[in-house]
């Protein structure tokens, strides 16, 4: 292979990079440990370096599905955070996770988790600068001092570890230039959208850099609460900030890298819009989907997020580097969540979560003239702490209060967990040479994940509990007090073979295995555990202990692929196709729980099991080309990037006990946030002009029928819509000077992007049953269906100056 790909030699860290088949403008996937001025800027400068298999290669040398999009690609676009990513990767959904503007829900193939409660685990691996982040909570970055986001589809279990069973998403910041720079970019806009962003960053020496970033990011809401005055519906108020510092040799065969972030989340709670009328007040529906009623607004909304990294990469020889990576990580979220979207106090949930990891990673990579790759060793040791309550009203139409207790009184139930996690792992992965055309790559990684939870319920009276700022108390014996430890261990191979008819073209066939780790259901309820010894009476430890758990799940994945460039670099492609074999599925569910059969519902228990299996196969095509360069002048072309991916995902078998029995439902079961289309195109043309350069471009994307839970929903699924964008940016004397005028969702599309549902219904189909033309409840009095949205229409200009 080296007489079409010459190994390059670049003393870079050996970051994962990924595929620049993006819809923006592209750049090359600059490495987290290259200088600057290493990033080609135009297509047809170089090659582009990446590092998806932590080792740099060419794009065309890699037999990997990947997608990477530049920060100035981004901004160039005007994304505002992560989730934006999701219009830009085929078969990829990124979302914010209801309550508030911080929390995540990915997923990649059809495989995610969108439930944020310790215990579960994510399906989709999330890295800040390589460090994998290992709750959702805080993990919906915004859009400043990026270098590049990049999506990894499909298991990563060799390179990237556990929970990366769906792929891997990356946020990659900037390393700091070798000179003085200052940027200064500030975004105004529609509904009172005010950003501002101070980058600065400056050499001590010839080994010592320094620089940080201050981000002030600020929006009114798209609605209101209208039943709190002054609380705004989906605004946004952060204040963030990221620091680092670099010291390494002239030669860059050394290098340290500390970097440092802080996140501080004070916006409003985001509440859903109900879709129903009340049932105890008969309120009707509200006009506007951005507008709430919910009365629960304590505790107050506040997302605390921090985190320091220290990234060193020492080439021991010409063909040995050793790299380490070591982080710790902190966050806090306190959040009221108003299930039923109404004053009444039913279905509130008042709750805290609280997560801290400490990881660390050693690489030693090689890199011959046939043989390259690497091993390593991870090491993750994380605390997760969740507790909420759930407040239900005590009156109503369908059932009377408790007769021991106060119609006020505000019953419901309190459950508190603690998951602590360490896992271990060591890893290799190999790729070797047989001649100038034919290359196979193998490698393997031995995971070893303990869980250990505890899961605290009991019953409640007299409001919220005293953390959230009431005065409730327990109410009779718990429900659940379990202490359980459980160890899980999984070898993940990965075998890959290409072939490459010439230099700019690769055809490739590969097999990968990923995994997921199991747990303990932290809303587990002791007192519903079934008998299954035979012996009457309160159920025992230990089978609480195997109804409580669930076991890892998880995938194999086949895939081949064509990728490569042609008319000098005008076109870049990528044609995909895979199939993945789905098992032991992790389906977390939640029943209403009459705790002391009284004939109401103090809250809800969790019931996950492994009862599913699924397979998916697909499609997926990125291409990315340049026109008519130079048609009006020097830099003049006309661009055109585009995505789609196609995905049938479907359940084989789907197992629910009814009436004691098992029965497979997989037939009226539905890939939750997996549309079977996702689309995209980008139409742009660069001419210079009044002084400088001027871009425009605009993009259509569109994803056709989603299904936000396993059972589908009349009410919650939304049919297929699509997505307008456009921009206009100036830049003038290179890019020191830029103005841009960006349009989101021009059309002003509402479409729903998840929600809450709790409906009783049809055992088999999962269908709610109506009665009087609403649900009937299977929590609550009011009865829930609420529904979250995507951002309206939304127009900003932005400004950046750079020194």
């Amino acid at each position: 292979m080296r007489c079409f790909a010459p190994r390059l030699r670049r003393a870079v860290l050996a970051t994962t990079a990924l595929s620049m088949i993006a819809i923006a403008p592209s750049v090359a996937a600059q490495d987290a440990g290259a200088p600057d001025e290493t990033a080609s800027t135009d297509m047809s400068d170089g090659d582009i370096i990446v590092t998806a298999r932590r080792r740099d290669e060419r794009l065309v040398d890699v037999p990997i599905a990947v997608t990477a999009i530049s920060g100035d690609a981004l901004e160039a676009a005007g994304a505002i955070d992560i989730t934006d990513v999701q219009a830009r990767a085929p078969n990829v959904t990124l979302e914010n996770s209801r309550g508030t503007n911080s929390t995540l829900t990915a997923f990649i193939r059809g495989v995610g988790q969108q439930d944020p409660v310790p215990g579960f685990e994510a399906g989709v691996g999330i890295y800040l600068d390589d460090v994998y982040l290992n709750r959702p909570q805080a993990a919906v970055l915004d859009i400043y001092d990026v270098d590049r986001v990049e999506v990894l589809r499909g298991p990563q279990g060799t390179l990237y570890g556990r929970n990366t069973i769906g792929g891997a998403i990356k946020y990659v910041t900037r390393r700091l230039p070798a000179d003085f720079s200052l940027k200064l970019r500030a975004s105004y806009g529609s509904y009172d959208q005010a950003d501002g962003i101070l980058t600065v960053s400056a050499p001590v020496g010839d080994m010592l850099r320094v620089g940080g970033s201050v981000a002030r990011l600020s929006r009114g809401g798209f609605g209101n609460n209208v039943n709190i005055p002054g609380v705004e519906n989906y605004n946004k108020d952060i204040w963030a900030g990221r620091g680092t510092v670099e010291f390494g040799s002239p030669d860059d065969r050394f290098l340290v890298r500390l970097t440092g972030d802080y996140t501080r989340d004070k916006s409003d709670p985001r509440n859903g819009h109900r879709l129903l009328p009340s049932l105890l007040t008969g309120a009707p529906v509200l006009g506007d989907v951005y507008d709430t009623r919910a009365g629960l607004n304590s505790p107050k909304q506040d997302v605390k997020a921090y985190g320091f990294a220290m990234n060193v990469r020492a080439a021991l020889s010409d063909e040995l580097t050793l790299r380490s990576i070591s982080s710790f990580r902190k966050d806090t979220s306190f959040t009221p969540i108003d299930f039923d979207a109404l004053p009444t106090v039913d279905v509130d949930v008042p709750a805290v979560y609280r997560n801290e990891q400490i990881s660390q990673e050693f690489q030693l990579l090689y890199e011959s003239d046939r043989l390259s790759g690497l091993i390593g060793f991870y090491y993750l040791d994380a605390k997760a702490a969740t507790a909420f309550d759930v407040i239900l009203a005590t009156t109503g139409p369908l059932l009377p209060a408790p007769a021991t207790l106060p119609v006020s009184a505000g019953f419901g139930q309190l459950t508190a967990g603690d998951v602590r996690t360490e896992t271990w792992s060591v890893f290799g992965d190999f790729s070797f040479d047989f001649n100038d055309w034919i290359s196979l790559s193998a490698g393997g990684r031995f995971t070893r994940d303990t869980r250990e939870s505890t899961i605290f319920k009991a019953n409640r009276f007299g409001g919220a509990s005293p953390q959230f700022g009431g005065n409730g108390a327990n109410y009779g014996a718990p429900i659940t007090d379990f202490r359980g430890k459980a160890t899980f261990e999984k070898f993940t191979p990965r075998v890959s073979l290409s072939v490459k008819p010439n230099q700019d073209m690769m055809l490739y066939a590969s097999y990968s295995k990923g995994f997921k780790g199991g747990g303990f259901d932290p809303r587990g309820s002791a007192n519903i555990t079934p008998n299954t010894d035979g012996v009457a009476g309160p159920p025992t430890y230990q089978e609480i202990y195997d109804f409580f758990l669930f076991e890892p799940e998880t995938v194999d994945s086949y895939e081949i692929g064509i990728k490569g460039t042609t008319f000098d670099r005008a076109l870049t492609y990528a044609l995909t196709g895979f199939y993945a074999d789905y098992k032991n599925v992790q389906i977390p569910g939640s029943v209403g729980v009459d705790a002391n059969n009284d004939g109401v519902y103090e809250g809800f228990a969790g019931v996950t099991t492994n009862a599913a299996a699924a397979s998916f196969k697909g499609v997926e095509a990125e291409v990315q080309a340049r026109f008519a360069r130079d048609f009006a002048g020097a830099g003049s072309n006309v661009t055109f990037g585009g995505t789609l991916g196609y995905i049938d995902a479907q359940y084989d078998s789907f197992n629910t006990i009814i009436a004691g029995s098992a029965v497979d439902v997989s037939d009226f079961r539905a890939i939750q946030n997996t549309p079977k289309w996702t689309a995209a195109g980008t139409l742009g043309v660069n001419i210079p002009g009044v002084g400088g350069m001027i871009g425009a471009s605009t993009t259509l994307s569109y994803r056709s029928m989603t299904h936000q839970f396993e059972t589908p929903s009349p009410f919650l699924d939304q049919k297929g819509y699509a997505l307008l964008d456009a921009s206009i940016v100036w830049t003038a004397d290179g890019d020191r000077f830029s103005l841009g005028l960006h349009g989101r969702n021009l059309t002003d599309e509402r479409y729903i992007t998840s929600g809450y549902q709790f409906a009783a219904g049809n055992a088999i189909t999962g269908q709610p049953t109506i009665f009087n033309g609403n649900i009937i409840p299977s929590l609550g009095r009011e009865g829930v269906v609420t529904a979250f949205y995507g951002n309206p229409r939304q127009v900003f200009v932005t400004g950046t100056v750079k020194f």
